[in-house]
């Protein structure tokens, strides 16, 4: 097992790769195009390369097609300058990637080869492509090929143990600490801490789990290392250090900044205005009350109920029967067990003067009260979110909330049960 010292994070981080490359002959860096992935991937290659084990590595990265210019010229400059004892893992696949900019389309598929006259990009020089991977199908997500890919890798390279690198910070969120560090979590590698066993001798490692924001351009000020330049883009347009995300801009984390491509690169925006449905909508409204913030408006010859049902008209009848099958099971809950609100809450809909009952006791483990009550219109309550209302309905389906999360739904039986079956199909493998 490696022990931790009291180094600084670089000296740390040097530590945990020797570790690495000692415990696994299969190594490979998930790149991508950020600035911790980038920074990972510098330092591995400074270890690899200064004990002479660069044939030991390889460097994987999901191209999606439809990113900023700087990301994919950054992208492809690291690629090129590889050495060439190091795998080119770069993944060009069209895969089912989630969006929360269309109120038609749950998901999008970058490189799908029928659309390719509407593509936002050319293919790079050189890719895997689905005629590479023996695994993947119709129905796999990227979430699910991302993981996919570290078994049919440490297969390929028939390899005793792989081990997979990946630049998640704990500072960047409470979920991304319990990720890496949490107690509960006993498939750890020699139980160090910062890895995760995800099949039998292929674990995921988090070398830079304990950086800072600040260490990370730190580093690439006194290394000299190449990052990607749209985080100058992005420091100029005003944007806080920690709100600088690289993600696929159709996801529901880069969709607040979305607005920035118009800005920043608008050659790329011209056509991702026409590659996904809903784009244009989601960037002029991404970050506005427009998009789900309580005080949204309707137009005035319509209450919130007969809004939510003009608005489930307009959709596609798959997506409107998703929020409609929801609709039924929350109205349900509330009115036969009843969910748990607050004291501020309760009192809200009492001034209200809304009808509603106080149960006794409750499963949650929680303070709040069991409360069972009809979906009311609306209400003026900083609870907004908590309380059944036609308006919260109308909020879900305006951000194109398919879970449902702003309503308090989690994954449905139906889909974990789904990815339950997958898990176990490609179990044995």
């Amino acid at each position: 097992m490696v022990k931790e010292s009291k180094g600084n994070v670089y000296e740390e981080t040097m530590k945990r790769l020797e570790f690495i490359f000692k415990e696994f002959d299969n190594v490979y860096v998930s790149f991508s195009g950020g600035k911790d992935s980038g920074v990972l991937l510098n330092l591995t290659l400074k270890y690899a390369k200064d004990k002479g084990m660069l044939d030991r590595l390889g460097v994987f990265h999901i191209d999606y097609e439809a990113q900023y210019s700087e990301t994919t010229k950054y992208v492809d400059r690291v690629f090129e300058s590889l050495p060439k004892e190091v795998e080119n893992l770069r993944c060009c696949v069209p895969l089912k990637c989630p969006t929360s900019t269309s109120m038609f389309e749950t998901y999008w598929r970058p490189w799908e080869e029928s659309k390719r006259d509407i593509w936002v990009r050319e293919l790079p020089k050189k890719y895997l492509s689905k005629d590479d991977f023996d695994f993947i199908t119709d129905d796999m997500s990227d979430y699910d090929f991302q993981k996919r890919f570290s078994l049919w890798y440490h297969q390929k390279r028939k390899a005793k143990k792989t081990c997979v690198l990946i630049g998640i910070r704990a500072e960047e969120s409470l979920d991304r600490w319990r990720t890496i560090v949490s107690d509960r979590n006993i498939n750890k590698y020699k139980k160090v801490s910062w890895t995760t066993k995800m099949y039998d001798n292929v674990y995921n490692a988090y070398p830079i789990y304990d950086w800072k924001t600040e260490d990370i351009w730190v580093a690439n000020a006194k290394f000299g290392w190449d990052y990607n330049k749209l985080y100058d883009l992005f420091y100029y347009a005003g944007v806080p250090l920690n709100s600088m995300r690289v993600a696929s801009p159709f996801h529901d984390a880069a969709k607040a900044n979305l607005s920035l491509y118009r800005a920043i690169d608008p050659n790329i925006w011209g056509k991702m205005v026409s590659r996904v449905n809903g784009v244009n909508f989601t960037a002029i409204y991404g970050n506005t009350k427009a998009m789900g913030w309580k005080n949204i408006t309707k137009p005035k010859h319509f209450t919130w109920k007969q809004y939510a049902m003009f608005l489930l008209e307009t959709l596609p009848k798959e997506i409107a029967d998703n929020y409609r099958k929801k609709l039924e099971t929350s109205i349900k809950f509330w009115k036969e067990k009843g969910g748990v609100l607050s004291e501020e809450a309760i009192k809200d809909l009492q001034d209200a003067g809304i009808k509603f009952e106080i149960g006794g006791k409750t499963n949650y483990k929680t303070d709040k009260k069991p409360v069972r009550m009809e979906y009311i219109d609306e209400i003026d309550s900083r609870d907004f979110k908590l309380i059944p209302t036609w308006k919260r309905l109308c909020v879900t389906i305006l951000k194109n909330d398919h879970v449902g999360k702003y309503m308090g739904f989690s994954q449905t039986k139906r889909e974990a049960e789904k990815r339950k079956m997958a898990m176990k199909k490609y179990k044995n493998l």
